[in-house]
């Protein structure tokens, strides 16, 4: 089945909202999905035809809520070709690392070229969620990744809420960082999801987004919103900050959900909270307990992490046994938590983040 054919089901169902900006998205992704059908049966052939030109896929972006994520899902779904991997970017860059490391290890001679070759062996299709360039080893690394596997003829899909021109802005060395944005700008179809409509936004339109005590029905409400959010599908992710690993157990499309226990209650510092922030545009933090004096180390990483995801525009719903300014009465930092519940309170807002 097409994708459009898809989309239109499930707008008649109501599934979805008509957008025309999604429609002449999905024409271009259907197109695509079509030309790499083809494609691979000539896999070989075009291996061999050096000065071959042929767009290698789409480089989708436009802003948050958009629905370029769930686009993306439904023409890799779409898609007939049994070699194709979807992974989260970054996802995708620190086992990219992980793999270097090892290699090097072990003394492998051209690691990069080795690791190209391995996933060009198995891999017809790569679709890249959310790509976005912070971090001077990935933007180094990143050229040569992508210009490997385009010349090894792996088709690429790839969605940003920025368009290439402005990946890596301001960053250290961006000069050399250039060359990426040359490849991605002749090899992929460049397309933006011009829409003025942020889903993510409009689903959570005068929902509450502050549920408090901890209870059963509260619980089922943050079960309907997640559900509703990411239509109950999930994958992990891991994000590594030196030699730390952390690891959301639910995941999907830039939407995580974990407990006070897993962010909090655990030797987590400013710069995971910072990673964390950079991943996501959403995150449910569920169970945040009333905080004692005894749980001061507690408070001050909730403090940092809130303030993070504030600074960083993340939208946030949260379940709590409290309300705000109940949640660290007394204790080391209590001063500081009376910002923390103010700032709990105003991204609660539906004009929160827009700005």
């Amino acid at each position: 089945m097409s994708i459009l054919k898809k989309y239109n089901e499930e707008t008649e169902a109501g599934v979805l909202s008509l957008d025309e900006a999604q429609i002449k998205t999905i024409e271009i992704l259907d197109q695509l999905s079509n030309s790499l059908s083809k494609r691979v049966k000539n896999k070989y052939i075009l291996k061999f035809k050096k000065n071959h030109k042929i767009i290698k896929g789409i480089y989708l972006w436009g802003g948050v809520g958009s629905g370029k994520s769930m686009l993306m899902d439904k023409f890799f779904e779409a898609s007939v070709l049994k070699n194709k991997t979807r992974v989260h970017f970054h996802s995708f860059m620190q086992q990219t690392h992980k793999s270097l490391y090892d290699l090097r290890k072990t003394g492998t001679k051209n690691p990069i070229e080795k690791i190209i070759k391995d996933i060009a062996k198995k891999t017809d299709l790569l679709c890249f969620d959310e790509l976005q360039i912070t971090d001077i080893t990935d933007a180094m690394l990143v050229g040569r990744l992508f210009e490997g596997l385009i010349s090894s003829n792996v088709a690429i899909v790839i969605t940003s809420n920025r368009i290439p021109d402005s990946l890596y802005k301001d960053g250290l060395n961006r000069n050399l960082f250039l060359p990426f944005i040359s490849l991605i700008k002749d090899s992929l179809i460049i397309h933006k999801l011009d829409t003025n409509t942020d889903y993510r936004q409009k689903k959570l339109s005068k929902k509450v987004l502050y549920y408090s005590p901890i209870d059963k029905k509260s619980q089922l409400k943050v079960n309907k919103l997640w559900n509703d959010i990411t239509n109950g599908d999930s994958t992990k992710l891991k994000i590594n900050v030196n030699d730390r690993v952390f690891i959301f157990n639910k995941f999907k499309n830039g939407v995580a959900r974990a407990s006070f226990n897993d962010l909090c209650g655990v030797p987590l510092g400013p710069a995971d909270y910072l990673c964390i922030a950079e991943v996501l545009n959403l995150i449910i933090i569920e169970n945040i307990p009333i905080l004692t004096p005894s749980k001061a180390n507690e408070a001050k990483r909730f403090i940092t992490l809130i303030d993070t995801l504030y600074e960083a525009k993340v939208r946030l719903i949260c379940s709590a046994a409290d309300i705000p300014k109940n949640l660290y009465p007394k204790g080391m930092n209590s001063f500081e938590f009376e910002r923390t519940a103010s700032r709990l309170i105003e991204m609660q807002s539906d004009e929160w983040g827009l700005q």
